[in-house]
Order: structure tokens, then C-alpha cells, then sequence
């Protein structure tokens, strides 16, 4: 089981469509750029609390069918 400490802690706004926007300066960290695909993960806890986790996903390699 992986433990992570948090390095960034910040509020954001749901728009149109479910869209979020992720801070600056998280994506500049991260190396986001427009088109990366990222993984979403929902959690909960034992007292059913839930909370949403995103990454960036792995790039997916190459297929070789072609």
C-alpha cells in the first residue's frame, strides 16, 4: 500500500458540463498539458465519506496489431 503526502491543497469551482479547472501551478508540476489524459479514482472512507482522485494517466504504448 503506497502512502503519499499532500504537497498542494486548494479549492476549485464545478462549470459547465462537470468541468473542472486544475491551478496553475498544479499542472506546471504535474507537466499537464491541454489533450494529457488523466486517471479518476472515487474513494470511501469507513465512515462514507467520499473523495475524488485524479493523476495523470501513464501514456499508453504503441499498438504493434497494425
Amino acid at each position: 500500500m503506497s502512502f503519499y503526502r499532500t504537497m498542494y491543497y486548494g479549492d476549485v469551482k464545478v462549470g459547465a458540463g462537470g468541468r473542472i479547472t486544475i491551478p496553475q501551478e498544479m499542472r506546471d508540476d504535474l507537466g499537464l498539458e491541454e489533450g494529457d489524459a488523466m486517471r479518476v479514482r472515487v474513494e470511501e472512507s469507513s465512515s462514507g465519506t467520499r473523495q475524488l482522485v485524479l493523476w495523470k494517466a501513464e501514456a499508453e504504448a504503441p499498438s504493434h496489431d497494425e
